[in-house]
């Protein structure tokens, strides 16, 4: 599903945010990625959904070669994606469905179902349905980023990519947030999350990637915020066993009937 391998990212001042990166993510896997402020998460992320593009290496993500996918791509690229920001972005003049609906407008993605029908299901996987109407400013912090996950998802995404999704929010609504991630995870959508939130990371006991100076010094299997021991199998090793397996792309064609079989 994701490969990087040996991802040199070098700015135009000099500065490395990212040094010899290699690592794999297979299809359905839930990874937090971790590290102090300028480990290089951020950037890792910017490169996952090309905002970014990579000094050199090999970007693999959802069967496209990212290092040549020619620019008027990255946007039919980017529908296979769901990204969910720390700051959150809802249009606060708009309906908390009205926020949803617009990601499918703005998509020109086929889709089997109505808008309504796609927007309601994203709100009541996320706990949101009766808050349709509803405006941003009327929401909790928790429910607000709620509906920014029911946006980053109602698109169908073969992956999530969530920046610091619980920043801000009390313990109990990080928590509540972190295990909907896991639930979406569970209906078959690989979930990528950076995080400083070491309780989310503890908790779940997912796939820790630790950088540190924009290289990869953790990856285990089973891990938490701050341990290093029990590491996962060499990060090398595990990128090409996912190369091999990465299937061509395919179109985005709705996630909702995937979850009913799998719910």
């Amino acid at each position: 599903m994701i490969v990087l391998r040996n991802v040199t990212k070098v700015y135009g001042t000099g500065k490395e945010a990212l040094g010899g990166v290699t690592l794999g993510v297979p299809r359905n896997d839930f990874v937090f990625f971790v590290g102090g402020n300028g480990a290089g998460k951020s950037t890792l992320l910017k490169l996952l959904i090309r905002a970014e593009a990579a000094s050199s290496g090999v970007v693999i993500v959802a069967g496209h070669d990212l290092t040549h996918l020619p620019e008027k791509r990255v946007p039919a690229f980017r529908q296979q994606i769901g990204i969910v920001f720390q700051d959150i972005k809802l249009f606060p003049d708009k309906t908390i469905f009205e926020n949803v609906a617009f990601s499918l407008q703005v998509s020109g993605a086929p889709r089997r179902a109505s808008t309504k029908e796609l927007v309601l299901e994203a709100l009541d996987l996320v706990g949101l349905a009766s808050h349709a109407k509803r405006f941003p400013r009327q929401l909790s912090g928790g429910e607000q980023q709620r509906a920014a996950i029911a946006r980053a998802i109602v698109r169908s995404p073969q992956i999530l990519i969530a920046d610091e999704p619980t920043a801000n929010l009390p313990p109990d609504a990080a928590w509540q947030i972190v295990q909907l991630l896991a639930d979406i995870n569970r209906r078959g959508v690989t979930t990528l999350v950076a995080t400083h939130d070491r309780d989310v990371v503890n908790g779940l006991k997912r796939r820790v990637i630790e950088l540190s100076g924009g290289k990869v010094v953790r990856d285990q299997r089973y891990g938490s915020f701050g341990s290093s021991s029990s590491y996962a199998a060499v990060p090398a090793a595990a990128a090409s066993s996912v190369l091999a397996a990465v299937p061509a792309a395919t179109p985005v064609t709705g996630i909702y009937p995937a979850l009913a079989r799998a719910g």
